[in-house]
């Protein structure tokens, strides 16, 4: 007898149905964390750097997941991407996650997420807590998942990059340069500063009194908003 059943075929979604962020602090750190790890890694193409990503580590099981804020895979090529399937990547589980806290998460939801990156294969992890400005760091050591030590701030052995509480509480990431990795706005505010200061000394080389006022006082409000973001305008 010729069974005529067809296979069910395994769906495997590409969001989990819930928002990158609950708000606009916690969106500022996944997209400042994501976007600076990306560009440190932009001349390696086998370092796969992803936001609020699906990833499946267990072929046929797509109840089985986690969409970390950030995720860092060495040893994957870069490209677009609707989920990490892990068993579509080699095998290679991503071996650095963080994750940004907000109001919502509850002290079980966050075991269970540590739980599933020891399980899975994660070789560091960040949590970090805008509100409490408090940042734990775990990493695996063997088959032990550990919460590492330290005071104020942390160097990634993975990343090369040093975590660091500040001051006033906020998280800073800095990069093997020292230098903090920047907001995209403070990026973009930067970039049109310089224009407008090179628009300012061309104008007056070329003996264009107004239009190099005209420049100096617009070079002078964006070095304020600069200011205003934290960002040194030179």
């Amino acid at each position: 007898m010729v069974s005529t059943a067809s296979a069910v075929e395994i769906v495997y979604p590409d969001s989990d149905g819930r928002p990158m962020a609950d708000n606009t602090i916690q969106y500022q750190y996944i997209i400042t964390i994501q976007v600076g790890l990306d560009a440190l890694f932009s001349h390696d193409p086998n370092v796969f750097v992803a936001g609020d990503l699906l990833w499946y580590p267990v072929q046929g099981q797509p109840g089985i997941n986690k969409a970390p804020d950030v995720l860092v895979a060495f040893g994957r090529p870069k490209g677009e991407r609707s989920s990490y399937k892990q068993w579509e990547e080699g095998g290679i589980a991503p071996q650095v996650v963080f994750e940004i806290l907000s109001p919502s998460n509850t002290a079980s939801e966050m075991h269970e997420k540590r739980k599933f990156y020891k399980q899975y294969g994660v070789e560091e992890y960040y949590e970090f807590d805008p509100e409490s400005g408090t940042l734990e760091v775990w990493q695996r050591e063997g088959r032990f998942f550990r919460s590492m030590p330290f005071e104020n701030e942390w160097h990634s052995p993975r990343l090369g990059v040093t975590l660091k509480v500040e001051e006033d509480g906020r998280l800073g990431v800095y990069g093997p340069d020292g230098k903090r990795f920047e907001r995209p706005v403070e990026t973009v505010a930067r970039a049109v500063a310089a224009e407008a200061r090179a628009a300012e000394a061309q104008a007056e080389a070329a003996g264009a009194r107004t239009e190099a006022a005209e420049a100096r006082a617009q070079a002078e409000r964006l070095a304020a908003q600069l200011r205003a973001l934290g960002v040194n305008p030179e």
